[in-house]
């Protein structure tokens, strides 16, 4: 699918907050720029956070939690990260009791990227929209279909 613009890049993050529950998984994979925290404020802000959702490039994990949010997230930015060994030691697995994992940059989980993991890849065109690609595993078929 092609997205036009920041607006419908909120609004598509919005959709996968109508269909996002606990312990789901979201990947966003893209380069620098591509929108992967765009996509994220959208569905927090649809998840009811009121403001503008900061980047967790330095936090690298942001949580949210009730009553800020109707669910728990983790909003987690692996980019500083240098691999999977560093991303061990946050033990993001832990979240999935309890919150919704949103996460920037999982390449750098190596291969530990949760098999029911949504996974989203922005591609940025020349005209400056953005060609999203989805991998949609099982945990997610019947709700993608009301993305």
């Amino acid at each position: 699918m092609v997205i036009e613009g920041e607006t419908a890049m909120l609004a598509f993050g919005a959709r996968i907050a109508a269909q996002a529950r606990i312990g789901d998984v979201i990947a966003l994979y893209g380069g620098l720029g591509a929108g992967k925290t765009t996509i994220a404020r959208g569905l927090l802000a649809a998840l009811g956070l009121e403001g503008e959702a900061p980047s967790p490039s330095f936090a690298i994990v942001q949580p949210y939690d009730v009553p800020e949010v109707r669910l728990p997230v983790a909003h987690v930015d692996l980019y500083r990260l240098d691999g999977a060994e560093e991303a061990a030691e946050l033990a993001l697995g832990d979240y999935l009791a309890d919150s919704l994992l949103i996460l920037e940059w999982p390449a750098r989980l190596g291969d530990a990227l949760w098999p029911h993991s949504l996974r989203l890849t922005i591609e940025m065109l020349e005209d400056g929209a953005r060609r999203l690609t989805a991998d949609v595993p099982d945990a997610w078929t019947e709700r993608w279909s009301q993305i």
